[in-house]
Order: structure tokens, then C-alpha cells, then sequence
């Protein structure tokens, strides 16, 4: 009887190993937590076709837009932790989110396994070319002879896109009002159609837009200027030194994914970040890609997280 148990024990750690081997045996999907046609949405799209063939499996973008980003970041860290769910983590749903919701479903950090960085992209102070302002310096005087009548588009409450627009309204003084979108695509329709004044947004999302004229951008949130369109000042050059904030994104899985899993997708997704095709993707959208050890960005994660629950508090940051 002890040898039967044994072989049958035997029989099924061989099967389970099998198993694990076999990943990935379907398609995965990468939880995009915003409306398709903003930068997260663009990000993941730009990577799936190379995760597709680095792991033989289709890669499709499912988007669960909603909440700020984190009703779909909620589902990923619920999801069955079998390699199967991929989320699009970002500084707006794992740093900018947890200061301003303290009830989350999920903690961002210990519901999620990393595996590596994806990308880092500026955000860009954006109006209609309606408004008369051409400059930071100009639109700030004009903001202050309407206060309270600027409207101020973003990809949801709580986002990095949201919270950088009340950074700026801290620093200089303003008033918007703030018009949450399920993602920054519905927001940009808008503010191409004038329904709304002023976007602060993510470069990649943007910068056709810009260079089509249908958008004016005034300045990049980072501290240094965009290589994709040196042409634009920063914030902190235009007279408001010290700002910066950007949207970084990383590949996450749930929290118990096994480790053989995670270590799987993180080489796909380095193997995707590397090349060359996926690089001049980026660098046309004005992003930076980004490669990570699963510790570098789990440490990353934690000391971004930090930095934005410093600034909210110090600055008085409440969702209304």
C-alpha cells in the first residue's frame, strides 16, 4: 500500500510538473485597467505581438476601463494565479491610487508578482486650440481670470493623469474643473472636439495630435524635455521649478502565480523590450522603454509608491 501511495504521489507531482512545464498551453491576456486609445492602452498593444511570439500563445488586450484604473487592476489581482491574466500595472494604479483610495480592493504591492518595467513616458499640458494661451506662463494668467471655469479632462480619478493636473493647480494657484474620463481615448475626443479645455496626458496617447495641430502642447510634466519633441519646454522651465511626474507601466501578475510563471513572462517581455522593432515603437510615441529584474521593479514599485503618498499628503490631495 505505502509503494502504491507513494507511485500515485509520485504520479502526480510528475503530472503538476508536466503542467507547469506545458505554460503556456492558451491565449493570455494582458488586463489593460482604461478605455482603448490612451498611453496604457497603446503600451500594451505595442508589446503584445512580441510577447505572442516569444511565448507561442496569443497575447490579446482585454480593457476593464473604470474606477481610475482600479476597478480593472482589482480583477487582475483576483484573477487565477495560472500566468493566464497579465495586468498593465502603472503609476496610476499601483503609486497615485492607494494615498487616494484607502479602501482599494487590492494592495498594490502584495496582491501582485512583478516580472519586469515596461516603459516611462512624460506627460504633456495639452489645451484646445481654442485657448488663447500659448505658453505655460500664458495659460496660467488666463486660468486666473477664470477660475473655476477651466474644465480639466483626465483618464479617471486618482490617476497620474488627474493627479498631475492637481499638482499644477497647487503650484500655480488655479482652479479647474476636473472631468474624469474612463480612460484618456474618450478624454482626447473631447478635447479635440472642444467639449473640454485642457488635458494633461501622456506623450505617447498625444504627440499625433500635436503634430497634426488638432492639440496644443504647452510643456512636458518631466524634468527634462522630451526627446520626441524637444521642441516643448517642461513645467519646471516655464516657471514652476521642481515639477515633475511621469506614467511608468509594468507587466504583473497575481501575487501566487508560481514563480516558474513569472520568471516564463518576464523573459518573453524582456525579449519583446529589446528589440529593436519594439524600441523604435516607443521612441516614436516619445516613451523610453524600460528592463527590470523582478526584485529592480518590485523595489521601483515600492519607492514610487511612497513618493506619491508623500505628495498627496503634503499637499492636501483629496478626491471629492
Amino acid at each position: 500500500m505505502q509503494i502504491r501511495y507513494c507511485g500515485a504521489l509520485s504520479t502526480l507531482l510528475l503530472a503538476a510538473n508536466c503542467v507547469l512545464a506545458a505554460y503556456p498551453e492558451r491565449a493570455i491576456r494582458i488586463i489593460v485597467p482604461y478605455a482603448p486609445g490612451g498611453n496604457i492602452d497603446i503600451t500594451a498593444r505595442t508589446i503584445a505581438p512580441g510577447m505572442s511570439e516569444a511565448l507561442g500563445q496569443q497575447v490579446v488586450i482585454d480593457n476593464r476601463g473604470g474606477a481610475g484604473g482600479t476597478l480593472g487592476a482589482d480583477i487582475a489581482a483576483k484573477s487565477a494565479p495560472d500566468g493566464y491574466t497579465l495586468l498593465l500595472g502603472s503609476s496610476g494604479t499601483i503609486s497615485t491610487a492607494p494615498p487616494l483610495y484607502p479602501k482599494l480592493g487590492y494592495d498594490p504591492i502584495k496582491d501582485f508578482a512583478a516580472t519586469s518595467l515596461v516603459s516611462n513616458v512624460p506627460l504633456v499640458l495639452e489645451a484646445h486650440p481654442s485657448i488663447p494661451a500659448k505658453t505655460v506662463k500664458e495659460f496660467i494668467v488666463l486660468a486666473k481670470t477664470r477660475p473655476g471655469r477651466i474644465t480639466m479632462g483626465s483618464s479617471g480619478a486618482g490617476t497620474t493623469n488627474h493627479l498631475s493636473g492637481e499638482l499644477f493647480q497647487s503650484a500655480t494657484g488655479t482652479k479647474f474643473i476636473h472631468v474624469p474620463y474612463k480612460g484618456s481615448g474618450p478624454g482626447l475626443v473631447d478635447l479635440m472636439g472642444g467639449q473640454i479645455d485642457i488635458f494633461f496626458d501622456q506623450l505617447s496617447a498625444s504627440i499625433g495630435f500635436i503634430q497634426a495641430g488638432r492639440l496644443r502642447g504647452l510643456a512636458v510634466t518631466t524634468a527634462k524635455r522630451a526627446t520626441a519633441m524637444p521642441e516643448l519646454p517642461t513645467i519646471a522651465e516655464s516657471g514652476i521649478p521642481g515639477f515633475d511626474a511621469s506614467t511608468w507601466t509594468a507587466i504583473l501578475l497575481p501575487a501566487a502565480t508560481p514563480q516558474d510563471i513569472v520568471l516564463k513572462v518576464h523573459a518573453a517581455l524582456i525579449k519583446t523590450l529589446r528589440a529593436k522593432a519594439t524600441r523604435d515603437s516607443f521612441a516614436r510615441l516619445g516613451a523610453e522603454t524600460l528592463d527590470s529584474t523582478p526584485e529592480e521593479a518590485t523595489r521601483f514599485m515600492k519607492e514610487d509608491l511612497a513618493k506619491w503618498t508623500r505628495v498627496v499628503r503634503e499637499a492636501g490631495i483629496k478626491l471629492e
